[in-house]
């Protein structure tokens, strides 16, 4: 295996700026070469068992209402929290600025004159206004959306918000041979690994660090696609309540979804993708899936974890080629967590993501009916 990577200056210098890993990256490299990387590496061997129905716990209750005094008390707690700073929002807007037509989708306008990042900050801010408390937003940017999002973040002018930016880290696509992946004009093809750098960001940034410093406890992580899963008091309450150190939202499942879900791993509940589980394990047996939205305990994160990397198939202008990424769903592996199901759809719904042009015109209705409800129109 060769381990010369000839790079030009320009990629040298982006590949430094955002932390490349270049022992780390060898290491993966080998293990793909030798074949002990790749879809089948993947699925967990342990025993894998869907949770048990009193682990998933509802934001509103059954249809009877039942736990109508809980959600007062989680929205009190939630509101207390807002309301002494103790609370942050991690807007997860990396990736790589590809599906739509290579514009950064978070300054796409997902409803006509107003983008999503300006969405999801004006009901964050609403939130902020009503406990009367400015509240930090830090954007997770990558290599592809980091300049835009941080001269948006510096222009940012709201007395309830306060905007920071850090950046998620980078890596080298490769063939399926183990090869540096170069395009028709001979250059290497950078990436951003996924989500599952969250946590080392946010530490290696000193964003973690100083809002715990600043009296900040408890982090609200969603996609800057998601404006359903705006900051809810309640959430942030039953979080507190439930004494997790990580809360996961859940929604219910329509006929045919896939995606990571909560299942015990050798008696441990914790996220699991729907690549990692067993080929004989019938995904249908777990009724909702993971929204990739999360209350965290700032300290909790606050420490190195053990996360896999996965070997990912992709396509790059037609032709195969292999990345390695983290999930932030597996840090639930790690840390005592509670599972939240919270409503699909209509006004009080947290799970409206967009991925692409035909999605965002399906959803714009849905979309102007929940940010009218929750401030951010």
């Amino acid at each position: 295996m060769s381990t010369e990577l000839a790079l030009d200056e320009a990629t040298a210098s982006l590949l430094e700026r955002f932390h490349f890993d270049r022992a780390e990256f060898e290491r993966l490299r080998g293990l793909l070469i030798a074949g002990k990387v790749g879809p089948e590496h993947n699925r967990i061997a342990g025993r894998v068992e869907p949770p048990a129905e009193h682990e998933i716990v509802k934001l509103r209750g059954g249809d009877a209402g039942e736990n109508v005094g809980q959600y007062a008390r989680w929205v009190e707690l939630g509101s207390g929290a807002l309301a002494r700073g103790e609370v942050g929002c991690v807007v997860l807007a990396g990736g790589m600025a590809t599906r739509f037509g290579g514009v950064v989708k978070a300054v796409v306008d997902a409803l006509p004159g107003h983008t999503f990042l300006q969405l999801k900050l004006r009901q964050i801010a609403a939130a902020g206004r009503n406990a009367k408390r400015r509240v930090p937003v830090y954007l997770m940017t990558s290599f592809s959306t980091d300049a835009e999002l941080r001269v948006l973040a510096e222009n940012t002018r709201d007395e309830f918000v306060a905007v920071e930016c850090f950046a998620q880290y980078i890596s080298l696509r490769l063939t399926q041979d183990g090869e540096l992946f170069r395009d028709a004009e001979g250059q290497v093809s950078p990436y951003a690994p996924g989500h599952g750098d969250l946590t080392f960001a946010l530490r290696a940034s000193g964003v973690l660090s100083r809002f715990m410093q600043a009296g900040g406890r408890y982090l609200c992580v969603s996609n800057v696609d998601n404006l359903a899963a705006t900051l809810d008091p309640a959430v942030v309450g039953f979080h507190i309540a439930s004494g997790a150190q990580i809360t996961t939202e859940v929604v219910a499942k329509d006929p045919g979804d896939k995606g990571g879900a909560p299942g015990r791993v050798d008696g441990r509940i914790q996220v699991i993708e729907d690549f990692r589980f067993p080929r004989d394990f019938d995904q249908d047996s777990i009724r909702v899936f993971n929204a990739n939205s999360f209350v965290m305990n700032a300290e909790a994160i606050d420490r190195d974890f053990p996360l896999e990397w996965f070997a990912v198939n992709k396509k790059v202008d037609d032709a195969p080629v292999v990345q390695f990424e983290h999930l932030v769903g597996q840090v639930t592996a790690f840390l005592p967590g509670a599972y939240l199901e919270v409503p699909r759809r209509g006004e009080e719904g947290r799970f409206l993501p967009v991925k692409d042009p035909p999605e965002l015109q399906a959803r714009e209705a849905e979309i102007r009916l929940v940010m009218q409800a929750r401030g951010g129109l």
